[in-house]
């Protein structure tokens, strides 16, 4: 295991109290060149064309995939845990943004009530930031950061062809964001405060590669 994904989820899993639950998610049992299990897809507004997830294999290490590579600019694939929903919860994912002329993104999805109404926050390469959008009725609007208003998320550098780590904490109205172990910023919303599913996301023709999905909810 590379370092930095030792100490990602050495700092990820020492937040979680004895009385939550936490789940992994490192596709190791899946199989390279397909779906992986316990999955469902979706493709927002069905703008472009749909997301093609796949496990691929890396040495000794499974990964999740999107390859499609349409450079529709509104184009937002999702694929989300089936079996799991709640409403407060703490997300960590390891990324690598691959390819993408229009965008190299990558994005964790939580309160995903389906394809057309869930939150984001997002990672992209190109243009180095991290920015939390709402997706209501097939929209999407970035929200604004607490006490510093519509900045489009924060500055952060997001290597392409570098795993990296990107982090939500769920906590009623609030949400916490961080970029490889260090907080960038809060945002306050209340649109969808019910349970919903959590997941990963792409954008346009971003080609990423996700693993190590940590899922912890009390």
């Amino acid at each position: 295991m590379c370092t930095m994904r030792l100490v990602a989820l050495i700092a990820f899993t020492s937040v979680a109290t004895v009385t939550a639950q936490t789940r992994a998610v490192d596709f190791t049992s899946d199989t390279a060149g397909q779906p992986p299990k316990g999955f469902e897809f979706g493709h927002t507004a069905k703008v472009g064309a749909p997301g093609k997830w796949v496990v691929q294999a890396e040495a000794d290490n499974k990964f999740l995939a999107q390859l499609e590579a349409d450079r529709t600019r509104a184009r937002f694939p999702v694929a989300v845990l089936a079996d799991s929903k709640s409403a407060d919860v703490d997300l960590l994912v390891r990324f690598r943004p691959v390819s993408g002329r229009v965008d190299q993104a990558a994005g964790l999805v939580w309160r995903y009530q389906d394809e057309n109404n869930y939150y984001i926050v997002r990672a992209n390469a190109l243009e180095n930031n991290v920015v939390l959008y709402k997706v209501q009725n097939g929209v999407r609007t970035d929200l604004p950061v607490k006490g510093e208003g519509r900045t489009y998320g924060k500055p952060s550098k997001v290597p392409s062809g570098q795993w990296g780590t990107l982090r939500m904490v769920a906590k009623g109205p609030l949400f916490e964001v961080y970029h490889n172990g260090r907080k960038l910023y809060e945002v306050e919303d209340a649109t969808f405060a019910q349970a919903g599913k959590v997941g990963v996301w792409t954008k346009a023709d971003s080609v990423t590669h996700f693993d190590d999905l940590m899922v912890v909810t009390k």
